[in-house]
């Protein structure tokens, strides 16, 4: 059982960094990618009203395993100094 549950979590966390090398920026989840908030006036169009703060308009934002990649990346490099 203990060995079944740990092939598993490895799985996953494997699967998880190839995700993060192949494709490093996911949707935005705030603005679900639009950059934008968006509002629907009385006529029903659709309208921009003031970029996304947390993906600051872009739609996309850097996956968590990818920064914490790059962040241990920078700490090697400046350890080897």
């Amino acid at each position: 059982m203990l060995l079944a549950s740990t092939a598993l979590i490895l799985a996953t966390l494997a699967g998880y960094t190839l995700l993060c090398m192949a494709s490093p920026f996911g949707t935005c989840r705030k603005c679900s990618g639009a950059g934008a908030k968006l509002t629907v006036n009385r006529a029903g169009k659709i309208k921009r009203v003031k970029p996304c703060r947390r993906c600051k308009g872009r739609g996309k934002r850097l996956r968590i395993g990818r920064r914490l990649h790059n962040e241990s990346r920078e700490i090697h490099r400046a350890g080897n100094r």
